[in-house]
Formats: C-alpha cells, structure tokens, sequence
C-alpha cells in the first residue's frame, strides 16, 4: 500500500471526503453530502495536502478539478473504504432505514419516465436517508461500473469484458407511435406506409444503432424530417404533426399516456432486446449494491419473467 494512503487511513473521514470532492468536483456539495460545515472540509482537506505532499484539487472555471496526484490515489483509495466498508459490517447487512448512503444509477433518458418512478417511490419510504443520482447510460459506463463511480446500470450494455454481472429484466421490442388523427395511417400500419411516411429520429444511445442497423439491412431507408437527441418533448411533436417515431414499447406506451397518441406494432422486423441490470464484480458483495438490485429487480421484472415484455407487447419474428 502507498505509505501516504496508509497514513491517511489513520483517519477514513479525510478520505471520504477526498472521495466526495473526486465525485462531486466542489468542496461545498461534498461538504453538504457529507453533513460536515465548510471550515471543517477545509481543515480535512488541508490535513489530506500535507500528507501527500499535494494540492490534490485545483479550482477552475469547471469547479475543483483533481491534480495528477489525486487521479492515481482515487482508485486505491476507493478500494480502501470498500475493504472499510466489509470490515465494519461483520453480517454484511444492509439497513435502508437507518443508511445514509448515495446511490448513482446509469440508465437512458427513457428509463426517467418509465422506470424510475416506480424505483424512487419505493426507495424513498424505504430509506430516507437514501439519496440516488442519475447518469447517462453511455459507452463510458462500464468503465464507471468498474471504478465505483455508478454503482448500478439499468438498460441495455452490450459488448461488457469479462468482470461484469448482468440480471436480465425483461425482453424490449419496437411500437410506432402516430397521432390519433393522423391523415393516412388507420387501424393497421403496413411496411408501404412506413417507407411512404416522414418520421422523427430519436439518437438513444440504445435503441438507435439497433433500429439503424435493423433497416439498413433491410434496404429501407427511412425519411426523417426530424432528430431529437432523446425522448423529452417526443409527444408534443407526434401529437402535433403527421411524423412517425419508432420506439421501444415501454416509452411508447408512456409517451401515448401524455397526448392523443396511438401505439402501433412496427411493421418491419426488428430484433428485440434484453433490459437488464449491471454491476461489476468487485462490487457484487457490498451489502448496499445488493439491495438496490433486489429493490431493482423485484420493481421491474413482469409477472411473466425475463423473457415477458412489460405491458404485453407479442415478440416479433427474428431478423
């Protein structure tokens, strides 16, 4: 162990707070976080320059920013206060009630309606003192898994290295969504009308590629007149106009909620795919991790199981 690590875990306080300025980039919302008054971070963090000879944070136009220093020591840092962590909880239990603890959960844009919801409802009554984060699920997020910075991904991470655990959830396939009245569309949609209609793209980080990759091979090309960079404020336009958006089901299925919308099976055959929870391993027996994916799982999978899609949409045929 570096021998100035070791000196600072004569007192684990200056490196929760060492961790909590890394996640937050600004000494007050770590200093808020932690429950501690400013003079009192700023003495702690004082302490944590002296000893590794460093100032460890910088402040810039983009808050604090960590030195070099700070960015080798945040890793073996971390894995110190989940050693602490082990070491202080001999059953390895977990208490929602009495926790005081931040959870940061990685999920797409679409996962803030429709999924949640349903996880906040439950935790916060649960644990009071619980507080969750919401990020971006992206490419980045196996690497955040890996380093602690997010504690749990909800969505779908194709591609992960070896290291990973994955819960499957539930199976996700594709709706059209149209306005009540649209002009030209009626009970039924057929693959014609889909190639003659405009449409509106939406580039999720998930379910866009997939969608792409399924037309393309295909041969169809589809004429959007329209890009969104995610779901906010898809159903004012699909109301509003004659455009067409290809989604997963269950946003579709929300988004028909918010106006005079109709949710149709996509005529084109496009694959399915697994909503799941990950984590990675180093963090698979940590007592709190293990609660929130059971709070996860148990909110989340349909009656049916895994393979069930959550509001009974059929699977279509493979591609």
């Amino acid at each position: 162990m570096d021998a100035d690590l070791g000196e600072a875990l004569r007192d684990t306080r200056l490196l929760v707070l060492f961790d909590e300025i890394y996640r937050t980039g600004s000494m007050t919302r770590a200093a808020e976080r932690l429950e501690l008054s400013q003079p009192t971070a700023s003495i702690w963090l004082a302490k944590l320059r002296r000893t590794w000879g460093d100032p460890l944070f910088v402040r810039t136009s983009a808050g604090m920013r960590p030195t070099p220093r700070a960015d080798a020591l945040i890793g073996p840092a971390r894995e110190a206060l989940a050693l602490l962590r082990r070491l202080s909880d001999d059953e390895g239990r977990f208490e929602p009630a009495t926790a005081q603890r931040a959870f940061r959960i990685a999920m797409t844009d679409a996962s803030h309606v429709t999924l949640l919801p349903r996880i906040l409802a439950h935790v916060r009554p649960a644990g009071p003192g619980i507080r969750l984060e919401v990020v971006a699920l992206s490419s980045a997020t196996g690497r955040l898994l890996e380093s602690g910075e997010v504690d749990l991904a909800l969505g779908y991470l194709p591609g992960l290295e070896a290291g990973f655990h994955e819960q499957p959830i539930y199976r996700q396939d594709f709706v059209c969504l149209v306005r009540q009245r649209h002009p030209r569309i009626g009970a039924s949609f057929s693959a014609r009308e889909y190639r003659e209609e405009a449409h509106v793209g939406i580039l999720s980080f998930t379910s866009y590629p997939m969608l792409r990759d399924a037309l393309r091979r295909q041969g169809i090309e589809r004429r959007i007149l329209l890009e969104l960079p995610g779901f906010l404020g898809l159903a004012s336009i699909v109301s509003a106009t004659d455009l067409v958006a290809t989604v997963p089901r269950t946003i579709g299925e929300a988004v028909a909620r918010m106006g005079p919308i109709r949710v149709l099976p996509c005529p084109l055959t496009v694959p399915t795919f697994p909503v799941g929870l990950y984590w990675h391993a180093r963090y698979h027996h940590d007592p709190g991790g293990r609660w929130l994916r059971g709070v996860c799982a148990k909110l989340l999978t349909p009656p049916g199981g895994p393979r069930s899609f959550p509001a009974g949409g059929e699977e279509p045929a493979p591609a």
